[in-house]
C-alpha cells in the first residue's frame, strides 16, 4: 500500500472527510470527484481520502492527478484489490480526520449544497447521522423517508430503516467511540449492517428532504457489486442484519418492527417470479438457506406487519413448501385480483389467494387476513383496529405527546 497526500497541512481538522473507495471506476469517478470539489461547504472544510482498490482502468492515475490539482486536501491510497467495498471504506475511515465522514461511492455524485446542508442540520441538532435526499439515475431510489425535512428522528418514528446504504453523513466520534467498521466478510449488504448499527447507537438522526443531496447511478457495465455475485451473498447479508437486530433488541415489538426490513428487502426478492425460473436444485437450495433465518426470526409479529401476498410467500418459505410457493407465484403472475371476503362481527377482511380455506393444504386463515392497508381492484382494504399491528412504545409516546399538545393548543 502506498499513499500520496496533497493539499492542506496535516494538523488541520476539516468538517467532513469524504471517503471514496474506487475499483475500475472510470469514467464515473470524474463527476464523482467534481461534485466534491464543487461543494458550497468550501474546500478548506473538506478532505478526501480516496482508496484505489487495485484498479487497472486508469482510476488510480485519475485520483493522483485530481489530488495534485485540487484545492481540497486529498490523500490517495493505492492497494491490491480487496474483493469488496468494506476494505477500502475501513482504510479511509482509519485515515479520516474530519468531524464527520461521508462514504461516497465512486460511481455516484453529490448535489452542490449537500455537505453544507447536512453538516448544518447535524450541528444544529447534535445528531450523529444525517440522511440526504436521494435521486436515482437509471435506477430507483428510496423515497418514503424523504417526505419532509426532519431535524431529529429515530428508527421507530420514521422509515429510515428502509435506506441503509452507507452514503450518509456520520459523526466520526460516534464511529470511533463504538469502534464501528465495515464487516469485510460480507461482499454485499455490508453497508446495511454498518448503517443500522449507527442508527441504533446514535443520539439521533436528521433528514434533509428539501434538497437532493445524492445522485446514485446505475452503471452500464454491470461492475457494481450489488449488480453481480452469487445469491448466497444475499442470505449472508440478511443473516448479518437479522443477527444485529437481535443483538440490540430482545424478542418483541421493536425487534419485529425492524425485522421487516431484511425480510422484505433482502429475503423476499429471492422468492419472486425469478425463483420459478431457477433449476430445481437452486430453488431447493434457496429454501434451505432461508430456513435458519425463518426458524429464528419469522414470528407472528413480523407476519402481521406484511401485506398478504408478501406474508404468504414468506410463510411458504418458512414451511419449506415449494409446491404452495409455486402456485402462489403463478397466481401473482396472472395479475388477477384476489377476492375479498369478510368474516366475524367486525367484518374482518381476508384475501382469497390459492389455498384459502383449503383444509388439505393447511395454511392458517391468519395468513390471508388483511392486517395492513392494501389496494385490491382500486379499493383500499383496511383491517379492524383489533387486527392491526400494535404501535411500538416510541410511537405510542409520540402519539400521546401530540394529542397533549393539540389539547393544550385548543384550550389556549
Amino acid at each position: 500500500m502506498n499513499e500520496i497526500e496533497m493539499g492542506r497541512a496535516a494538523a488541520d481538522i476539516p468538517d467532513v472527510t469524504v471517503i471514496i473507495g474506487a475499483y475500475e471506476a472510470m469514467p464515473y469517478l470524474i463527476p464523482c470527484l467534481d461534485s466534491v470539489e464543487a461543494q458550497t461547504l468550501g474546500a478548506d472544510r473538506i478532505e478526501i481520502v480516496a482508496v484505489n482498490d487495485g484498479s487497472t482502468d486508469g482510476t488510480g492515475e485519475h485520483l493522483d492527478a485530481f489530488a495534485a490539482k485540487s484545492k481540497i486536501g486529498t490523500r490517495v491510497v493505492h492497494q491490491e484489490n480487496s474483493g469488496g467495498p468494506s476494505g477500502p471504506r475501513n482504510v479511509g475511515l482509519n485515515m479520516a480526520r474530519g468531524r464527520y465522514v461521508f462514504f461516497l461511492d465512486a460511481d455516484d455524485y453529490l448535489g452542490e449544497e449537500a455537505l453544507e446542508r447536512m453538516v448544518a442540520i447535524a450541528d444544529r441538532n447534535s445528531t450523529d447521522v444525517v440522511l440526504g435526499k436521494i435521486e436515482g439515475i437509471r435506477r430507483g431510489a428510496p423515497k418514503s423517508m424523504f417526505g419532509r425535512t426532519v431535524e431529529r428522528t429515530d428508527l421507530f418514528s420514521s422509515n429510515i430503516k428502509f435506506t441503509l446504504s452507507a452514503e450518509k453523513l456520520f459523526r466520526r466520534e460516534l464511529l470511533e467511540r463504538s469502534n464501528m467498521r465495515f464487516d469485510q466478510s460480507l461482499y454485499t449488504g455490508e453497508d446495511a449492517r454498518f448503517t443500522l448499527e449507527a442508527y441504533v447507537r446514535s443520539s439521533g438522526v436528521s433528514i434533509v428532504a428539501d434538497y437532493t443531496c445524492l445522485y446514485i447511478v446505475r452503471r452500464d457495465d454491470g461492475k457494481h457489486v450489488t449488480q453481480s455475485g452469487s445469491y448466497a451473498m444475499r442470505f449472508d447479508s440478511a443473516t448479518a442484519l437479522m443477527d444485529l437486530i437481535a443483538e440490540f433488541y430482545p424478542a418483541g415489538e421493536k425487534r419485529d418492527d425492524l425485522m421487516i426490513r431484511p425480510f422484505v428487502i433482502t429475503l423476499l426478492p429471492q422468492f419472486d417470479h425469478r425463483w420459478l425460473k431457477l433449476k430445481a436444485a437452486d430453488r431447493q437450495n434457496k429454501l434451505e438457506l432461508a430456513k435458519p433465518l425463518t426458524d429464528k426470526y419469522w414470528t407472528p409479529g413480523v407476519a402481521r406487519r406484511l401485506k398478504v401476498p408478501e406474508r404468504l410467500r414468506m410463510h411458504y418459505v418458512a414451511e419449506g413448501r415449494a409446491d404452495l410457493l409455486r402456485a402462489h407465484l403463478d397466481f401473482l403472475g396472472t395479475k388477477a385480483e384476489p377476492e375479498v371476503v369478510r368474516r366475524g362481527a367486525e367484518g374482518k377482511p381476508y384475501l382469497v389467494y390459492p389455498y384459502f380455506d383449503d383444509k388439505e393444504a393447511g395454511v392458517p386463515d391468519e395468513m390471508f387476513a388483511v392486517t395492513v392497508a392494501e389496494w385490491v381492484g382500486g379499493v383500499r382494504i383496511t383491517a379492524p383496529k383489533s387486527a392491526r399491528p400494535g404501535p411500538t412504545f416510541a410511537r405510542r409516546v409520540v402519539g400521546k405527546l401530540r394529542r397533549t399538545a393539540r389539547s393544550v393548543f385548543a384550550k389556549s
